[in-house]
């Protein structure tokens, strides 16, 4: 790719602190001589997503409401990377504060950026290989969590149905199928 698509950033300006994100403007020159414009926006914290499976291949999974859509959602454990945190620890925290799993072996299995257009963030998935119950959960304040396990073929049927809807959870089970098979023709 050239950088010929790449608009030069100019002045950046703040928008509004709203706690889990923060708006912003950037000012921007068309790379191809055309009108400069001025970009929206939203800055998060980096996410992670983690599909830990139990020794006989269960997932640990999650139902949730969420208000966005106002439904309860069937997910897998995650969320925000705290400020100095790197991705893998806050994997394990996710994993533990919200289920009581935790997991003897872990691995990055995905990296996307869930919405370039007017993100700045990254979610990474990782795969937490022999989870166990280990600990109570201890959810934040703001989530109110079931926790449950279902098998891969499970899964797999709830992914085909729309069960699963969540755009980052579907993501992340796309990248256990790359990690554990390949994409061609059907």
């Amino acid at each position: 790719m050239t950088d010929d698509l790449r608009w030069r950033l100019g002045a950046r300006h703040p928008g509004h602190d709203y706690r889990i994100f923060r708006t912003a403007f950037v000012d921007a020159e068309h790379p191809r001589g055309g009108p400069s414009r001025r970009f929206s926006l939203i800055e998060c914290a980096d996410w992670v997503n983690v599909i830990a499976l139990l020794p006989d291949d269960r997932v640990v999974v999650l139902r949730q409401y969420r208000p966005g859509i106002d439904r309860v959602c069937l997910e897998i454990p995650g969320g925000m990377v705290d400020p100095g945190e790197d991705a893998r620890t806050a994997a394990a925290r996710e994993l533990v504060e919200e289920t009581g799993y935790t997991a003897t072996s872990w691995r990055l299995i995905g990296k996307v950026a869930p919405n370039p257009a007017i993100q700045n963030n990254t979610l990474y998935t990782y795969l937490a290989l022999d989870a166990r119950p280990t600990d109570p959960p201890h959810a934040d304040d703001g989530e109110v969590l079931e926790v449950a396990t279902m098998t891969l073929a499970e899964i797999r049927d709830r992914l085909r149905r729309g069960a699963i809807e969540h755009a980052l959870v579907v993501t992340a089970f796309a990248h256990l199928a790359f990690e554990l098979g390949e994409l061609r023709r059907p």
